[in-house]
């Protein structure tokens, strides 16, 4: 890939931004807590660009964490990445958050299995299982929402490291499964960094066609719409597919 992309994954408490031409980094800027995302995000890329004397007119693309996470945070980072593709006609891949998380501990570890567990709530974690190759990502269990135990069950081998906040909380578990105390998320290079590290990678994430109708995957429903339908015994509709 040529030119500089901007990376940007907000998932999670830990939001963060990277420029650099793929799979290098350049600049990476981070802040922490969901509800400072909207006010800071842009502030946060502007902070990322400017050490480089870029402003985002100059970007090749954009990369953004796909998730699962924060319903919240995975709104306002898509929001950021769509007004910035959408003004600038900037193409723009995903790749899951959890993939960069597990990237993340690829690049200290090497090529071994990784599990990834970001804190759902309710007794579940957004769960993962990959192996990060130079070349490839190899994904043994694919992103889902599940008790821990539900995820040590489909893994086919045992990880290695189990990375993320979901893993601290349930360290008790981790360690029986895994044999390793667990590693939050902090201790390792922020996830947008190995979003541009993975950018390109095969098997690693997707090119949007259509910037404007893309979604990431939330993993579940927010909390308010999951209380809304459980009220009223049925889905909430979706405005956006109304008379399709």
């Amino acid at each position: 890939m040529s030119g500089r992309w901007l990376a940007l994954d907000t998932a999670t408490e830990l939001a963060s931004v990277a420029v650099g031409v793929p799979p290098a980094v350049e600049s990476v800027a981070m802040i922490a807590g969901v509800r400072t995302h909207a006010a800071e995000l842009i502030e946060l890329v502007d902070r990322c660009l400017a050490p480089l004397g870029l402003r985002p007119a100059a970007l090749a693309g954009l990369v953004v964490g796909d998730g699962p996470g924060s319903f919240t945070g995975l709104r306002i980072g898509w929001a950021a990445a769509k007004g910035l593709a959408q003004e600038r006609a900037l193409a723009v891949q995903s790749v899951p958050s959890l993939l960069a998380a597990a990237a993340g501990a690829a690049a200290v570890l090497g090529a071994v299995p990784v599990a990834v567990c970001f804190d759902a709530l309710r007794g579940q974690v957004f769960g993962a299982v990959y192996v990060v190759h130079p070349d490839r990502v190899e994904t043994l269990v694919p992103p889902a929402v599940c008790a821990l135990a539900e995820l040590a069950a489909r893994a086919p081998v045992r990880p290695r490291a189990v990375v993320g906040d979901g893993a601290v909380r349930y360290a008790a578990e981790v360690e029986r499964w895994s044999g390793v105390a667990p590693l939050p998320a902090a201790a390792l290079r922020p996830t947008a960094a190995s979003l541009l590290a993975l950018c390109g990678r095969n098997g690693a994430g997707r090119l949007l066609d259509d910037v404007a109708t893309a979604e990431p995957d939330y993993g579940r429903p927010a909390e308010a719409q999951a209380r809304w339908e459980a009220r009223h015994g049925r889905p909430l509709s979706d405005p956006s597919r109304a008379g399709s």
